[in-house]
Parts: structure tokens; sequence; C-alpha cells
């Protein structure tokens, strides 16, 4: 059941692999983005470690070796230097524990270092000197492993015809020896099984292998993950998979920043096949990772890779950029050539547009003169009809009182009673009959400006303002300044209206104007003192 769901994933893997490259690609650069993140969780794991040692007791040879196990591990794939330390402190307690197993398990490990820092001799010098009869089960294939590492790498590295077919043959020989130690089913058995096909080039049984490690409920670290990824995606170029190949080499990249790993061959290898597919500003800026990477590391191998390969890519890179600058030249003149003919057009526009808008302007100040008058023409009417219909209806009312005094002096001269003619003159009341034409005034003008006196009073601070008496509708200050709104502004009018001297009215006019917030323009607020309009308006 396991290999038909294996071969189904195989199937379809091409296709998601072409869909989602970029978006792996976008997720490798967010993640190289994060790399300062990964690397201090490390530091800051390190330093805990080392605290922990710090605080064991020198004597207590068992706890300081398990610390030191677990500080060699952190620095192993992260710091050459770091680790060769901690890899002798091994060796040193192994003997201080007179603990021979550990002691070779330490040489181990070193073996393990030196082979990942690209240094062949010093390897094999190294696991030359531990004797695998001492060694538990769990020991022996770690051996194993380092030792087919070392003759596989040795065997690329030299890449003739003499001396690499030996060392490919002891290779083999070791992932064999390995893989006798290990149970069936466990995950160092599927990976040491696939890197047997890989070494044999029968990379789709190995392919199949692998795969099954990176499957959802697979207990593996982030770095194992890393390197199964990196073998996977190297036996899908080999068979021609060019982006599951590319895509694998991404979720190793991806792995490898996660787990803070230094010593890698994800990006060095992604950026070599970036370069071949002509990504090659992709391809530049992660063999730049890479050589940073095998820098802080120590890789020297790494870096003789790198370095065989940088100049192609860098040279591909500065070719490339110098075409986008042609090109973006090109489309620069392009650009300027169609920007300039735009500008004289927009010049001309803006001409043209000039012009429209000087007589926009003329037609809208003209409309907004029209508005105004016509706004003043239908307040003035407004005023008109009110005070005309009321002043109508005054003067009729006059008539009639002027027709009764006449009908009744003629009939008392008729019979000649001139003492009760002079009564009659003596009841009309002038500042009786003036008072009811001011009340009437007053009453219609604030009909017509219900908010005169309340919006009169805001032009003045509350310690100068003007309010009529309980028995008033307008005092005669209020009543000046109403005059004035309705357009009567001549002070000899006014005092004619109100009974006043000339003086009398300029006095008024100038104290209170005085008490105004802004005097300058008083008169103008007291225009602006809005009519209420009939309904229509």
């Amino acid at each position: 059941m396991l290999r038909r769901y294996l071969m189904v994933f195989l199937l379809v893997c091409p296709a998601i692999c072409v869909a989602g490259n970029d978006s792996l690609l976008n997720a490798l650069k967010a993640e190289i983005g994060k790399k300062e993140v990964y690397n201090n969780a490390k530091e800051a794991r390190i330093r805990q470690l080392k605290q922990r040692r710090a605080a064991l007791s020198s004597a207590d040879y068992g706890a300081q070796y398990d610390v030191c196990v677990k500080l060699y591990d952190e620095y192993r794939s992260y710091q050459y230097d770091s680790a060769y330390v901690y890899v002798n402190k091994l060796k040193d307690l192994s003997i201080a524990m007179n603990d021979m197993s550990r002691a070779y398990y330490s040489q181990i490990k070193l073996g393990f270092i030196l082979l990942s820092s690209g240094m062949f001799k010093e390897t094999f010098d190294c696991m030359n000197n531990v004797n695998p009869k001492l060694l538990n089960d769990s020991m022996k294939v770690e051996y194993y492993f380092i030792m087919y590492r070392c003759n596989s790498d040795l065997s690329k590295f030299n890449a003739d015809k003499y001396f690499a077919p030996k060392y490919m043959q002891a290779s083999r020989a070791y992932i064999d020896s390995a893989i006798g130690l290990t149970q069936p089913g466990l995950v160092n058995r599927i990976y040491y099984t696939g890197l047997k096909y890989m070494l044999a080039n029968d990379h789709e049984k190995g392919s199949a292998e692998l795969a099954k490690l990176l499957a959802p409920n697979m207990p593996i670290s982030m770095h194992l993950r890393a390197m199964i990824a990196c073998s996977l995606g190297q036996m899908y170029l080999r068979q021609g998979k060019q982006e599951q190949g590319t895509a694998m080499l991404m979720q190793s990249a991806v792995a490898d920043l996660r787990s803070s790993t230094k010593e890698n061959m994800a990006l060095f290898t992604l950026s070599e096949q970036l370069y071949k597919t002509g990504n090659t500003k992709d391809a530049y800026s992660f063999i730049q990772l890479a050589k940073a990477d095998a820098d802080f590391y120590g890789a020297r191998q790494r870096k003789l890779q790198i370095g065989a390969i940088l100049p192609l890519v860098a040279a591909a890179e500065i070719n490339h950029t110098e075409s986008e600058k042609r090109t973006i030249l090109k489309y620069l003149l392009a650009i300027t050539a169609l920007a300039s003919l735009v500008v004289w057009f927009a010049v001309m526009i803006y001409k043209q547009l000039g012009r429209l808008k000087v007589k926009e302007r003329i037609i809208e100040e003209k409309n907004t003169q029209l508005k105004g008058v016509n706004h003043r023409l239908l307040e003035d009417a407004h005023i008109k009809e009110e005070y005309i219909g009321q002043f109508f209806k005054i003067i009729s009312g006059y008539i009639l009182k002027l027709e009764k005094l006449k009908m009744s002096v003629d009939t008392k001269l008729s019979i000649k009673k001139y003492d009760d003619i002079r009564t009659i003159i003596n009841n009309i009341n002038i500042k009786n009959e003036r008072a009811i034409l001011y009340h009437s005034f007053d009453h219609i003008f604030l009909k017509i400006f219900p908010n005169f006196i309340p919006v009169f009073n805001s032009l003045f601070d509350e310690k100068d303002q003007i309010w009529p008496q309980e028995d008033e509708v307008l005092n005669t200050d209020l009543r000046i300044f109403a005059l004035i709104r309705l357009g009567i502004d001549d002070n000899e009018t006014i005092a004619k209206i109100l009974e006043y001297s000339v003086n009398t009215i300029y006095v008024y006019k100038m104290r209170v104007k005085a008490k105004a917030k802004n005097p300058e323009q008083f008169e103008q607020c007291i225009m602006g003192i809005k009519a209420v309009a009939p309904v229509d308006l």
C-alpha cells in the first residue's frame, strides 16, 4: 500500500513542483531574511549549555561529558573551530574516565568535523585510530557512515580513473556495513539504503527510498530533513527532473537555515542549478550566502567548490546586469522621447486649460455676483412685501382716523363749538402714535430677521452685549442698526425716522461700534445677517 501511494506521489510531484517553485523561492528568500533569528536562537542554546557546564563540578566527568556532547552537537555543523575544541574535551574526559569506548566515539565525532571541513587525510588518520570492535552497534553505524562519506567524497573530489574507483568500492562496502547494523523500517536504515542506491546511480530507487522520510509523520530532525532533501534533489536532477530537483534543493536550503547549518550543500547546489537555468541574479545571491556559510564554518572543500563556480556566476550576473542596463537605457530613451512629446502636449493643454480656467473663473464670479444680486433682490422684495403690507394697513388706519377727525371737526364747526375742536386736537397723542409705529416696525423687522438680536450680540463680548428690556422689542441701539441692515445707512435719514439729531445718531453708532470685537468689519457683519426668506426662496 505504501509503495502504491509513493508511486502516485512521484507521478504528481512534477506538476506540483512546477506550480510551486516560484512560491518556494519566495519562501526561501523570506527564510534568509530570518537567518539572524535562527542563529541567535542557536547561540542562546549554546550559552545555556555553557552555563550548565560551568555549574558542574570539574570532577563530575560523566555530567561534563554529557554536556560537552550536546555542545559538540550544536557546533558540529555550525562552526568547525568550536566543535574541534569540544570534541577534544570529550576525548580528555573519556581518558579521565578510562572509558575507551567513549574515547573511540569521540574520535568518530572528530572524524565527522574533519570530513565536514574538507580534510580527507586527517579524517582517515583519525578514523584509523578507532577500533570498531570496542564500539557498540550504534557507534559502529556512525563509524561506518563517516567512512562511507569520506571515501565517497574523496572519490568525487579525485574524479579520475585510477584512484576514484577504489574509494567508490570502499564507500559501498562501508554503507553496506552500516545498513547491516540497522533495523528494517527505521529512519537510518531507510536513509542509508537510499544513499546506497544513489551511490550505485540507481536514482529511481534511491529517490523512492528517501521520499519516504519526508512524509509528515516521520520523526526526523530539521538538519536530517535538510540532508535528505538535498540528496533527493540531486537524484531528481540526475534523472532530468529539473523542477522537482530544484524544489527539493530549496526545501533543503530552508531546513538548513532553520537549523542554522553552516556546513551545507543545498545552497551551493541550488546556485549551480539556477545558474544553469539562467537565473543568474538569484544564483549569484545564493552563492554569496553559501560562501559566507563556508567561511563561517571553516569548510575548506566547500570553499574550493564555491571558488570554482563563483567567477562563472559572477561573470554571468555582470553580463546579465549589463544587458539589463542596455535594455533599460533603450526604454529610457524611448520613454524620454515619449515624455518630451507628452510634456509638449501637456504644455499646450495647460495653456488652453489656463485660458478656459480664466474664462470659467470670470463666469463663476459673474454667476456668484448674479446669485448675490438675485438673493438681495429677493430679500429686498420680501422686506418690501412685509413692510408695504404692514404700513399700508397702518396708513389705512391713519386715513380712517383723519376721516373721523375731519367729520368731527366739520360737525363742531357747523355748530360753532370751537372749544370742542380744541379738545379733539389736544387728544391727538403724537408720542403714542410714534411708539405704535416703532413697535410695528420692530415686530415686522424681527419677523424678517428673527436671529438679528442674538447674531448682533455675538459680535460683542458678553459684558458689552445689548439686549432689549422685557417691555421692549428693540431698543434705540438695536433699532439704529436694524435700519442700517435694511439699507438705510444715512445718519440724517435715520435721525428723521427716529426723531433724533444727526449728531446723536452718530454718537450712538460710534459708541456701539467701538465695543465690537472687530470694529473694522462691524457694519459688514451687520449686513451679513441673513433674512428668513419665503419658502420659494
